[in-house]
């Protein structure tokens, strides 16, 4: 018999295996069994798969290995799923239109058991509520404010849900019960919520109808900083993925957008303007962050011709002795084509990758202008675009939503259609920004739309679908749930 490689080695060898191998070396003996389950071959197998902070992965009770194998089945399932493998149930409780929904739930999956699907939703009829979406039932529903709500975010490491009337009074509810902890009043209502967690500690952002863009605490929404940033102006927000950066903008206005260091704002100088700087365009309709990257502005424009593009920055800051400077350098832009001139929803996907919606189609392209794929797989104009590193969700007014799978291609993701999941809103559709968070019991949990009728009829293409909704009066939140599977064994 041959020299017998030793532990260390064998943990070298193994470290190159991808998950399939590994799982067939552990066949081997007791010893390659038990060097197979090491903790950190695990743990790297999950980043490569699922680039992301160790912090990010809800691991719960599991081990490395049990989470890879977990998710794996779920993505499996995912995107070899039908219809028919999902339930809809119907939640029912505010009065009055919903105005925003957002989880409450980690974004990342927890496949221990012990995890919720938490959603909380605001409406007109002046209350907040949280709701279990697997349970399909309500938590707490705050008391009656007097005005209408029409915006939240959430902290769901704090667990702490952030609300704004239409007259611009601000309140910190803690999860748990529904109770008021925080508020805060704006001289006039909010444009723009934005939720951020920096690592000196997690914030609020608020952009006022008057142009004013506030920094608050969380929770005790003590005020940092306020800044006139467009007079006059309605303002929308954009946080970055490393919370080190803030884009202001009004929408299609000659102003030039601003992007502004968040540490000035957490910290500002006594006399002294936060530290900001001015991009060079004007006739701002949206923008994105690349998701991959911490500093990577994505933003749709026209220029003085009233040709529409679509320009990539790259962001940084030179730190000097006495003062900061942002450095704004463009990597990439391109010409919107005419079948895109309507474009109304705009995501980012990795670093290189943009998914543009222009009335019932969706549309990808590379920052450089390459079309990687069309889609229209709706009937109707598309409402909102989710987008996580699995899949993509539509939703949209002809009452669906669709799920796509990514893949990963040598160069690029390729997007896979996979199925439509009928059923939605006669008033509107959306999906929400956590779409697809996913749990061992239910790995897929939306919200789409609220009925109006209980009898949901849609013609497919291939004939017409339809199911029973009970009679209800108000909104109702449309959740579908995927019906618990015989276990994948493929990995």
């Amino acid at each position: 018999m041959g020299p017998q490689l030793g532990v260390h080695e064998l943990l070298h060898v193994f470290s190159f295996l991808d998950a399939r191998d590994l799982l067939s070396a552990a066949q081997v003996d007791k010893v390659w069994n038990e060097v197979s389950r090491t903790k950190e071959l695990w743990r790297q197998l999950c980043l490569r798969r699922w680039p992301c902070k160790d912090s990010q992965m809800t691991l719960g009770t599991q081990t490395w290995k049990q989470y890879y194998l977990c998710r794996s089945e779920l993505e499996f399932r995912m995107e070899s799923g039908r219809p028919e493998d999902f339930v809809c149930k119907a939640i029912a409780g505010h009065k009055g239109a919903i105005a925003k929904l957002a989880y409450l739930s980690p974004k990342e999956p927890c496949f221990d058991g012990r995890g919720k699907s938490v959603a909380c939703t605001v409406s007109a009829d002046g209350t907040v509520r949280a709701w279990d979406l697997r349970e399909g039932t309500e938590i707490w529903s705050s008391p009656l404010q007097p005005a209408a709500l029409v915006n939240l975010v959430t902290y769901p490491q704090l667990q702490l849900v952030v609300t704004v009337d239409k007259e611009g009074l601000i309140k910190v509810w803690k999860a748990e019960n529904g109770s008021e902890s925080a508020s805060f009043r704006l001289p006039m209502d909010s444009s723009a919520l934005e939720a951020c967690d920096h690592p000196e500690g997690p914030f609020l952002l608020v952009a006022c109808a008057d142009g004013a863009l506030y920094t608050l605490t969380v929770p005790g929404l003590q005020l940092r900083s306020k800044v006139s940033v467009f007079p006059d102006h309605p303002t929308s927000l954009l946080c970055s993925p490393d919370c080190q950066w803030v884009f202001a903008w009004t929408q299609d206005s000659e102003l030039g957008p601003k992007v502004f260091h968040t540490r000035s704002l957490l910290c500002p100088l006594e006399d002294e303007p936060p530290v900001s700087t001015t991009l060079p365009i004007g006739l701002t309709s949206r923008a994105c962050w690349a998701p991959d990257q911490a500093a990577r502005l994505v933003v749709m424009h026209r220029n003085d011709s009233g040709v529409q593009l679509v320009t990539t920055y790259e962001l940084g800051a030179k730190k000097s002795r006495d003062a900061i400077n942002i450095l704004v350098q463009q990597i990439a832009s391109f010409v919107l084509p005419d079948t895109m001139m309507s474009t109304h929803l705009m995501k980012g996907h990795g670093s290189k990758v943009l998914l543009l919606v222009s009335g019932s189609e969706l549309v990808l392209f590379t920052i450089h202008g390459l079309q990687l794929a069309a889609f229209q797989d709706h009937q109707k104009p598309i409402t909102s675009v989710c987008v996580d590193q699995s899949r993509v969700i539509t939703s949209s007014f002809d009452l669906s939503l669709r799920v796509y799978m990514w893949k990963k291609d040598n160069q690029f993701p390729v997007l896979k259609s996979c199925y439509h999941l009928l059923g939605g809103s006669h008033r509107w559709a959306r999906c929400s920004e956590a779409a697809g968070t996913a749990l061992a019991e239910d790995p897929l949990a939306l919200v789409n739309g609220i009925y109006t009728k209980t009898k949901i009829t849609i013609n497919t293409g291939k004939g017409s679908s339809y199911f029973q909704m009970p009679a209800r009066a108000g909104p109702v939140l449309c959740v579908y749930l995927h019906r618990r599977s015989k276990p994948v064994k493929q990995v």
